[in-house]
């Protein structure tokens, strides 16, 4: 059945192991998403959407202390060999397992996502094809799903040919063609030819879960290669990049617009750091990068359906402050707790639940909303291009901006314990206005136009009076501050200053002096809330590259990007940071900062298509 035009990155058959660690598949539709490991294990599932109750959690749980529930996976008898990949330009995660006499399997997984009746069908259910390759293998089936983040397996109930899990948000039913007997004691069985496992709502499934299972396999791949068919990629790296755009288009929530930051909450920053998250809402500064990564590639999609969603935010808030981050179905309220059924990430608590940054205030989101907007105003290709209503709609939050330029806030990342005016915030500020006044002029309004072009000369001067620092030659990261910040190294591709600036060179020189740890840079390098970053933020490593070559620094560039890219896992993602030491990656996985930095990255380096060859 699989497809023998298989994805050039690919795992090198290392023998199993239970170890946690960030060597997961993403598989997802843009409904539901889940976490697979190299063993086919799932080890993370929130049920049914983004931000649902994770019925398979076991990420979050040290192998000691591992309980019963919280993982749907599979085990081959003597396995000695796993080998994983994806389908080629697919969200399709194909697992081999092989034991000591050649028995082996291959197990593949999936979301439905394809074309039905002329609509998206994009059902909350994950499919999992499990075939025989050679011999006679004997392999067990461990469906036990959890609820109420860990506390507690789900209650089971049986039907003729399908079982039940209820207890979480939406019950779960399994429907296959394997023995229910199996799958309820989890003994061991040959496997003679191939089972499936259909696993979504509780439902009556129409048709022989064999033949469902291969039809939407079959128009699922033919939907992926369809989608990256039209992808304007870059010349070099193109699997890497066509593997993050397709990670990008799986954290799109398809039923609101929303775009997730990661999939996953409170795997730490650092090892015992405290610094863990809860990364399922949509950050409006994050889903501006998505979108802008995205449109770069021709995938202008996401933007569409992400603007309905922050108009519908812009609406909802009428005249209140634009908070940094909503629930993906607009909730305002992101209460946070602690899940106290979860140990972990190796055991490296607490597992949060909700955010806290939704009550903080951050000045830049009004620049990234317009800025994630702009490209709706001059796209002819879009099906329903931006207007006046959409720039009224815009200038409420260039109000904002200008009233909150100046004004003391917790930044991009998200102080809790103090409230500076972050010069980052204030450039963003800037770029609403700006931007603002570029879309006015391209709709003829010349009295807009110029009334938005003195606010942003106004914003700009006091940037410039206030966050330079001549001692130290450098802008610094709060009005007045000593300290420094990654970024800054953004000015010029917002357009704040020209990368020839002496100015903007002096910050990038600054930067690399004193935030540089090997190859990789931190965010900042003063104390925090938790103490100082011991990890590189990922994605200001990526910043650091687009600044050096837009100053024309390619092959330096290039030198520093392949370093990157070498972090990746086995499957081509990233998550939030890296170890600069071991090289180990942290944070919520995959996260979309980084997939980002990725795809700009490689389209800013790579040689051009009509010089390649």
């Amino acid at each position: 059945m699989a497809n023998l035009d298989k994805d050039k990155r690919r795992d090198d058959g290392a023998p199993p192991s239970r170890a946690r660690t960030l060597n997961l598949g993403l598989i997802g539709n843009s409904r539901t998403s889940a976490l697979i490991d190299r063993q086919a294990s799932i080890v993370w599932w929130c049920y049914p959407n983004f931000d649902s109750d994770p019925i398979c959690c076991t990420l979050l749980k040290p192998e000691e202390r591992e309980a019963a529930h919280g993982e749907i996976g599979i085990a081959l008898d003597g396995v000695i060999r796993t080998e994983q990949h994806y389908e080629r330009n697919s969200a399709i995660l194909l697992t081999s397992m092989q034991d000591a006499e050649g028995n082996a399997i291959e197990v593949i997984d999936f979301a439905p996502r394809f074309y039905l009746h002329g609509r998206m069908f994009a059902p909350t259910m994950l499919v999992r094809i499990v075939r025989r390759k050679s011999g006679r293998p004997r392999i067990a089936l461990k469906v036990n799903p959890a609820i109420d983040y860990g506390s507690a397996p789900a209650v089971t109930r049986c039907g003729a040919h399908h079982i039940s899990f209820v207890g979480v948000d939406q019950a779960m039913r399994l429907t296959t063609d394997a023995s229910l007997s199996s799958v309820l004691d989890g003994r061991h069985f040959f496997l003679h030819e191939s089972i499936t496992l259909l696993m979504g709502p509780d439902e009556t499934v129409d048709g022989a879960p064999h033949d469902i299972g291969r039809s939407f396999y079959e128009k699922t791949l033919v939907y992926w290669q369809r989608w990256v068919r039209n992808l304007a990629i870059p010349f070099e790296w193109q699997q890497l990049v066509i593997r993050a755009a397709i990670t990008l288009k799986l954290n799109a929530f398809d039923d609101t617009g929303a775009i997730i930051a990661a999939v996953t909450t409170s795997i730490p920053e650092a090892p015992h750091s405290g610094r863990n998250w809860d990364y399922r809402f949509c950050w409006l500064r994050d889903a501006y990068f998505v979108v802008n990564a995205l449109n770069s590639l021709g995938a202008t999609g996401t933007m569409e359906h992400y603007l309905d969603y922050i108009l519908n935010i812009i609406a909802d808030t009428r005249e209140a402050p634009l908070q940094p981050v909503y629930g993906i179905r607009r909730e305002q309220v992101l209460d946070e707790y602690i899940a106290p059924g979860l140990a972990g990430y190796r055991g490296m608590g607490p597992v949060r639940v909700g955010n806290l940054a939704y009550r903080q205030r951050q000045n830049d989101v009004f620049g990234e909303a317009v800025l994630a907007s702009t490209q709706a105003f001059f796209d002819t290709r879009l099906e329903r291009p931006a207007g006046l209503p959409m720039f009224g709609d815009l200038e409420r939050l260039g109000e904002q901006a200008v009233r909150c330029y100046n004004k003391a806030d917790a930044g991009l990342w998200e102080l809790r314990g103090s409230m500076r005016v972050h010069t980052f915030s204030s450039i963003m500020c800037w770029a609403a206005c700006h931007r603002l006044a570029v879309i006015a002029g391209h709709l003829g309004l010349g009295e807009r136009e110029a009334y938005w072009s003195a606010h942003a000369e106004t914003i700009h001067a006091e940037i410039c009076a206030r966050a330079w620092n001549e001692e130290r030659g450098s802008f610094m990261s709060t009005f007045g501050g000593q300290h420094l910040d990654a970024s800054l190294l953004l000015m010029a591709e917002f357009q704040f200053l020209q990368p020839d600036d002496p100015r903007f060179v002096g910050t990038v020189q600054a930067i690399e002096k004193h935030l540089r740890r090997g190859e990789f840079l931190l965010r900042y390098d003063e104390e925090d809330d938790f103490g100082r970053p011991e990890v590189a933020f990922l994605v200001c490593t990526f910043w650091w590259i687009l600044a050096l070559a837009r100053m024309g620094q390619k092959d330096r560039a290039r030198g520093l990007f392949e370093n990157v890219l070498s972090k990746c896992n086995h499957l081509g993602l990233l998550a939030e940071d890296v170890a600069p030491d071991s090289g180990e990656l942290w944070g919520n996985f995959p996260q979309t900062y980084s997939m980002v930095g990725l795809i700009q990255c490689a389209s800013r380096l790579s040689v051009s298509w009509d010089k390649a060859y």
